[in-house]
C-alpha cells in the first residue's frame, strides 16, 4: 500500500463534521496522546509488566499513523510527497548514512 493510498482510505474515517481547523487539532491532540500510549506501554514495561507484544505495537503505530494522515490531509499535504521529501533531506544530510559529526554540524537552513 502507498501512502496515497493510506491517506485516502484513513480519510473516510475522518469526523466530516469537523471544520480543517477543527481536524487538524483533532490530529494534533491525538497524536499526542496515541504517542504517549506507546511510551506507556514501555513504561509499563519498566514495572515488570514486559514488552508491548509485536501485534499491540503495530495497532498503537496505526494509531499514530491514522492522526498523521487526518493533519496531513487537514493541510492538503499528500503523504506520498512527506515520505519523499523525508528521504531527500535525509540524502543530502547524511550522504554515506548516519554521520555523528554531520549530525552535530548541521548546514545552515537544514531543518
Amino acid at each position: 500500500m502507498t501512502g496515497r493510498e493510506y491517506q485516502e482510505l484513513a480519510a473516510r474515517t475522518i469526523n466530516k463534521d469537523l471544520t480543517l481547523i477543527g481536524q487538524r487539532n483533532h490530529a494534533l491532540y491525538g497524536l499526542s496522546a496515541e504517542v504517549g500510549e506507546i511510551m506507556s506501554l514501555y513504561q509499563k514495561e519498566l514495572q515488570g509488566h514486559g514488552a508491548p507484544t509485536r501485534e499491540h505495537l503495530i495497532k498503537e503505530i496505526g494509531d499514530v499513523e491514522w492522526m498523521i494522515a487526518e493533519l496531513l490531509t487537514s493541510q492538503g499535504i499528500g503523504f506520498d510527497e512527506v515520505l519523499e521529501t523525508n528521504i531527500e533531506k535525509l540524502k543530502k544530510r547524511y550522504p554515506d548514512g548516519f554521520s555523528t559529526e554531520r549530525s552535530l554540524h548541521r548546514k545552515e537552513g537544514d531543518i
